[in-house]
This record gives structure tokens, sequence and C-alpha cells, in this order.
């Protein structure tokens, strides 16, 4: 071994060093705020969870897909729009499996404001499946006099929400294609309130105090499939549902990357072999 390669591989140990005595020293920062009490400034990192859709051929569970959008049908809805997403979305492959009967009755339960008729007024009609989910309120600020700020839509919700992950994470998710955090961060909001007396204390939410009181607990929806009804349960579901909502091809852009790569390595070495038979008879090839 050569006397460069020594210098390069003490130092390749000295910054290994340095970096777990770093995560010896957060560690037990850690465990000394533990005694004290959480952090009032940032939300903790929430915990990865396990998705079926993870992966380049992760696809959607059909039946969490159903039970999540049951959870926002009857709690999320009351509050948050879902405006990018129509009835009939919820018939399409890869997504939550509706028949078409089941589309059209429930856009049929719902009233769309439209119009205007021939007397110029806005009236009120059955949903259609070529409509998208109405809003709660009339406008943003009907909702913002009701709460004191509009919840946000959550169409894109799972995809636009995210968390920063600590190095050497980060450096590894890019090998795994971890991709999940939107899903993640929801769960851990909804798991989040850990505090009974302060319905608006939340532990991962950066700075604990988030404007939406606790929305679900242990037995608040009804499950038709036997799932146990459990707080667990409702956050992985509906944090399911809101990344399809975000993502509904998700499952034909991965069958569509799939056939991609497939193609660019054929291709590849086709031209390899091209390149080899025409530069076999010169000189040096």
């Amino acid at each position: 071994m050569t006397h460069r390669m020594r210098h390069i591989l003490a130092g390749l140990a000295g910054i290994a060093g340095l970096c777990v005595l770093t995560a010896a020293g957060r560690a037990a920062d850690t465990t000394n705020n533990s005694n004290e009490g959480p952090p009032q400034t940032e939300g903790l990192t929430p915990p990865r969870q396990t998705w079926s859709f993870h992966g380049p051929f992760g696809k959607f569970d059909q039946a969490q897909l159903r039970r999540g959008f049951k959870v926002y049908h009857d709690v999320c809805g009351t509050c948050h729009s879902l405006n990018l997403v129509a009835f009939r979305d919820l018939a399409d492959a890869g997504g939550t499996g509706f028949s078409e009967a089941e589309v059209k009755a429930l856009a049929a339960s719902y009233q769309i404001e439209d119009g205007p008729n021939e007397q110029g007024q806005m009236f009120k009609r059955a949903g259609r499946p070529s409509d998208d989910f109405p809003p709660p309120f009339p406008n943003p600020e009907a909702a913002k006099a009701v709460f004191g700020a509009a919840p946000p839509d959550m169409s894109d919700l799972a995809k636009a929400r995210g968390f920063p992950r600590p190095f050497p994470l980060f450096v590894f998710d890019a090998f795994t294609q971890y991709q999940e955090q939107g899903p993640d961060y929801i769960v851990a909001i909804l798991n989040g309130f850990t505090h009974p007396n302060d319905p608006n204390w939340n532990l991962y939410f950066p700075g604990h105090k988030i404007a939406m009181p606790r929305p679900l607990a242990d037995g608040a929806v009804q499950y038709t499939d036997g799932t146990p009804p459990t707080l667990a349960n409702y956050s992985r579901d509906v944090a399911a549902f809101l990344y399809w909502a975000a993502e509904p091809k998700l499952e034909a852009r991965k069958a569509t990357g799939f056939r991609v790569m497939v193609f660019l390595i054929v291709f590849a070495t086709l031209l390899y072999f091209v390149k080899k038979r025409i530069w076999a008879g010169v000189a040096g090839h």
C-alpha cells in the first residue's frame, strides 16, 4: 500500500469517527431533552412507514384506498376540499376500484352549483361523474371566517408536504427511491395529537401548534370490511388515498418507466455489438 493511499484511508477513518461522535452527541441531547419534554421550536422527524406503492414495482392497495376515501368522505371532507379530483377518477384503473354505478350514486349525493340558467341565475343540481368534488365552503374567505384560516386543499397534499431527512438518510433515499415523505408526514400529523388538554398541540408539526384540532380518534369511522376502526388504520388509509389523489397515474407511470428502461438496455446492447462489428476490421480496434 502506497504512502499516499495510507493518508487517504486515515482521512476517511477520521471523517467516519467524527460522524459517529456527532451522532452520539445528538443522541445524548435527544435523551436529555426527552426528560425535559419535547422541543418547542421544531417538530420531530416522522417515522418512516411501509407502503404497498413504494418502489419501482409498487402498486396501490385497492382496499386501503377505498377505506381511505371513506375516512376523507366522512371526516376530512367536511373541512378540506379535493378540487382537482373528479368523481369519475374513482373508477379509473389503478385506483379505488369504484364501479360506474357506484360513481354515479356518489356523485348524485352531492349538490353542485351550476348555471347561469336562462334567467341568469345560478342553481343547484345533482352531481355527475364528470364533476369535480365540490368544496365544503363556497370560497376561502368563508372557510377562514369559520376556522380562522382556510384549510388547505387535499388534492396534492401528499406530494406537496414533506420534511427534511438528516444525513446520511437523504443519501440512501436516492438509491432506495424513497418518495413517500408526504404520506409519512400525514400519518405522523394525525397521530401527533399527544396532549389531551391541548387539542391543537402536535408532536410532529413545526412549532407544535397546528390550527387544526385533533380530527380523528378510535371508532370515528366504521369500516365495512372488518378492518379495526383505529386511529392507526385511519391515518394510514387516508394518507394512501391522498397519495393516490395526488398521483392517480402512479401505476401507469411506473409501468411505462419499466418498459422504457428495458428498451434502453436492449438498444444500448445492440449499439455495442453493431459498433464492434463495424470496427472489427479496422487495425487497432
